[in-house]
């Protein structure tokens, strides 16, 4: 991609209207100091001392900090949070971010606010180190009233944007945002609305999905192919090929230090390598960072291969940002290029 085509294709992020739907989670990491050690007297256990807490939209909110960076006008996240400490946290989040409108969010007691609670040694002179993780889901089915009022604002989100993200982060099917009810919108909306950028990633596969631009792992397209062992690079490819032909719409492999596989309908696949590695990595949000720019990157007129290189040139440039779910800007990205030319 020449110098000129990338500014072209960035210059047009400030008029798109994104809309993110899905799990949004609070991200919150505990920041604890080794050098400040303690036994309870209570219970003779070790004490960790935190000493810095910081918090940021996690999951879908992910997709939304990268999206924010790369500055599209306007960002609607479609979700949930629960009326609790972590939701107040969580929308606080959301309100700092540039151009992020909360129209569609909800706010709700019937539901728990999604977290990730992540405690960090923070080592002098080294990465920070992850500990145990401290989860708070919602174990029960979404409740019926509350898929209606998410039903009706991913209708009413879908009349403002240029694109829509779905994005299902949970573990157990019909306990977070997309549920089968809200897909089943989707496939209307997929029909009425041809011209409609929607991209869907979800953790537990994509298999009865409506026809959507597909973003998936390699292991998440071998699942989907039915295939008993891992692909090869060209199986997957022509995986992907027939995928796209089959649903009418653009899929999206990634494939971790081989970079990612695109594919549209009637064209073949298009294979874009990882960027070399400039020293450690923490691969955590990657994918959101990859989710975000292919959206945007066609929403503005990119061609598949173009949204490729642009994907890759974020992910290289968070997974070199240690200890946190890292993000890349549009200024950062054409640095990144720039090297690689």
């Amino acid at each position: 991609m020449t110098p000129e085509r990338f500014r072209e294709l960035t210059a047009r992020y400030a008029g798109l209207r994104v809309a993110v739907v899905g799990d949004f989670c609070l991200d919150r990491y505990l920041e604890i100091d080794p050098a400040r050690p303690e036994v309870s007297i209570e219970t003779g256990r070790p004490v960790h001392n935190v000493v810095r807490v910081r918090s940021q939209p996690g999951a879908a909110g992910t997709i939304l900090n990268n999206l924010e960076a790369l500055g599209p006008g306007t960002i609607l996240p479609v979700g949930f949070c629960g009326d609790d400490g972590e939701g107040y946290e969580l929308r606080h989040a959301l309100q700092r971010q540039r151009g992020v409108r909360l129209d569609f969010f909800t706010q709700t007691d019937q539901r728990r606010t999604f977290t990730y609670c992540k405690p960090l040694l923070m080592h002098a002179g080294r990465p920070p180190e992850e500990l145990n993780r401290l989860d708070s889901k919602n174990w029960s089915p979404t409740p019926p009233e509350l898929q209606e009022k998410l039903i009706a604002s991913l209708r009413a989100a879908a009349a403002q944007a240029d694109a829509i993200i779905l994005m299902d982060q949970v573990d157990v099917a019909e306990t977070g945002v997309v549920t089968a009810r809200l897909l089943e919108a989707v496939r209307a909306l997929a029909g009425e609305r041809k011209e409609l950028l929607l991209l869907g990633d979800s953790r537990r596969g994509l298999r009865d999905w409506p026809p959507v631009c597909f973003k998936m792992n390699a292991a998440e397209l071998t699942a989907l192919a039915g295939a008993g062992h891992a692909l090869s690079l060209e199986q997957v490819k022509d995986a992907a090929a027939k995928l796209a032909g089959e649903s009418g719409r653009p899929v999206f492999v990634t494939l971790a230090e081989r970079g990612i596989i695109g594919a549209a309908p009637g064209m073949a696949s298009l294979h874009e390598p990882a960027l070399p590695l400039r020293g450690p990595i923490d691969v955590v949000g990657a994918g959101d960072a990859v989710t975000a720019n292919l959206t945007v990157a066609l929403a503005a007129g990119a061609g598949v291969g173009e949204a490729l290189q642009l994907a890759m040139s974020a992910a290289s440039l968070v997974i070199h940002q240690l200890g946190t779910t890292g993000t890349a800007t549009v200024a950062q990205m054409a640095g990144r290029l720039a090297l690689a030319q």
